[in-house]
């Protein structure tokens, strides 16, 4: 099914999409020969008219990473050009849904993030819940699934990268890292990757600023662990990736990182 169809389909169902509106995904090289699947869950910080007022927020609180994740988009698109790799992006504020979140949390959909009210997400029924999981988040791990699918019907069994970004500061309080690696069971492939930022010079977390343990995470967990697909996910901070000189300086490290990761776990990535 095209994009095109999917957002008719959706929008048609729910009324949540309207035909001008964006599709719930992006996939950018779909063709893409490396053994590889990027993938960026809070990509996009498109709330549609439906939703009405944009959730009740002003321009600059959805400006704000309580949309998205700022920079990210931007190295990820870069990084699936250098690797010749599959990207799968969300077409939707994390405000409206959360792919990255298990549906019924209170993350999901939420009321409030980082001290904001969002009025358009309060007290909402089982029916609208129902609605945006089924334009934005269903259609859009259907997507990821399906890419993996695709690779695997090739013979390549992918490595599964998820990028995202943190911001500097939260709470009152600075966050020293500049990368972190978010990882559960599987070392293969964060543990060098750790190693290839560290030698670089810069201050990676190890399960920093979040953990990947907690099973919140929804993404890396629903597809990468049980397939048991090499992955990691990698968070960058934001302040070096809000200018167009800090995305092209980190995509440059994140592919160097992860060349040296991939080689070092014995993981094959040549297309």
């Amino acid at each position: 099914m095209s994009k095109r169809e999917l957002k008719s389909e959706q929008g048609a169902t729910t009324g949540l999409l309207a035909p001008d509106e964006p599709a719930p995904i992006e996939i950018v090289n779909p063709e893409g020969r490396a053994p590889i699947l990027l993938v960026c869950d809070h990509a996009s910080r498109f709330v549609p008219r439906a939703l009405g007022g944009n959730l009740g927020l002003d321009e600059a609180d959805l400006s704000r990473h309580i949309a998205y994740d700022i920079g990210i988009a931007e190295v990820s698109r870069a990084l699936a050009r250098r690797l010749d790799a599959p990207l799968v992006l969300s077409g939707f504020s994390r405000l409206v849904i959360d792919p990255n979140r298990t549906l019924g949390l209170p993350s999901s959909i939420p009321a409030e993030s980082d001290g904001i009210a969002i009025p358009r997400n309060q007290d909402l029924s089982d029916a609208q819940r129902e609605a945006r999981a089924a334009t934005f988040f269903r259609p859009y791990h259907a997507a990821v699934a399906r890419m993996i699918e695709a690779k695997i019907a090739t013979g390549q069994e992918p490595s599964f990268v998820s990028l995202h970004s943190f911001t500097p500061m939260i709470a009152g309080r600075q966050r020293p890292w500049q990368v972190g690696i978010l990882w559960n069971e599987d070392p293969r492939l964060p543990v060098p990757l750790m190693e290839a930022f560290r030698a670089r010079g810069l201050t990676v977390g190890d399960n920093e600023p979040y953990t990947g343990r907690d099973h919140h995470g929804y993404t890396v967990h629903s597809h990468a662990e049980p397939r048991g697909l090499v992955h990691a996910l990698i968070e960058l901070r934001q302040d070096l990736i809000d200018t167009p000189a800090g995305v092209a300086e980190m995509t440059d490290c994140v592919e160097g990182a992860l060349g040296e990761a991939f080689a070092a776990a014995g993981v094959a990535v040549a297309a």
